[in-house]
């Protein structure tokens, strides 16, 4: 059973890192000019965004607190910086996404734009790329330990990367929402 549900926390990742490419190219031809695109993701995600932005970081927490609680993986000092930053959001986004509140999704992007940069910071003392730092050396497991390696190269941090990336397109969508709608929404919508 742990082993099936790693696979499907890594199918997820998967699934996600797509997402996120989809997210990238949309933004790098809105930023050329050609707007289509991002209309059509934003029309489509219109007044949905904060709910995924929920179900994102409602995924990571229940991801996070399965391999801790059940699988039995020692969290790491950088493990514990990255929930720090993804807990709260399952909450807070539940919130604003319940009360609609796009304008609060400006303010919350701080979190997930922190957890990614301590994920990629992870992610390279993971593969040993920096050395890792004194205090993940005392007690518990070390930050370079690879509890998972789903597909050769889905590891915690990976997925931990992929919910944050995830959280800035969404909650940046809904931040940007806030100010004006998509130019395609039905009238009275």
């Amino acid at each position: 059973m742990i082993h099936d549900t790693i696979v499907a926390y890594a199918v997820l990742g998967v699934v996600g890192q797509a997402l996120i490419v989809v997210f990238a190219l949309v933004g790098l031809l809105a930023l050329v000019g050609v707007r289509g695109p991002l209309d059509a993701v934003r029309t489509a995600l219109w007044g949905y965004e904060l709910w995924a932005a929920f179900v994102v970081a409602a995924l990571a927490t229940g991801g996070s607190l399965f391999f801790s609680q059940v699988a039995g993986f020692v969290p790491c000092e950088l493990c514990w910086f990255q929930r720090i930053c993804m807990y709260p959001l399952s909450i807070l986004t539940l919130f604003i996404a319940w009360r609609g509140d796009h304008r609060v999704a400006r303010y919350l992007l701080v979190f997930p734009v922190v957890g990614a940069c301590v994920s990629i910071y992870h992610i390279l003392v993971e593969n040993q790329w920096v050395s890792e730092p004194s205090a993940c050396q005392i007690g518990g497991s070390g930050c370079a330990t690879k509890w998972i390696n789903e597909f050769g190269y889905i590891t915690i941090p990976t997925l931990a990367l992929t919910g944050f990336l995830l959280l800035i397109a969404f909650l940046g969508l809904a931040a940007a929402g806030s100010e004006e709608q998509p130019a395609t929404l039905p009238a009275g919508a």
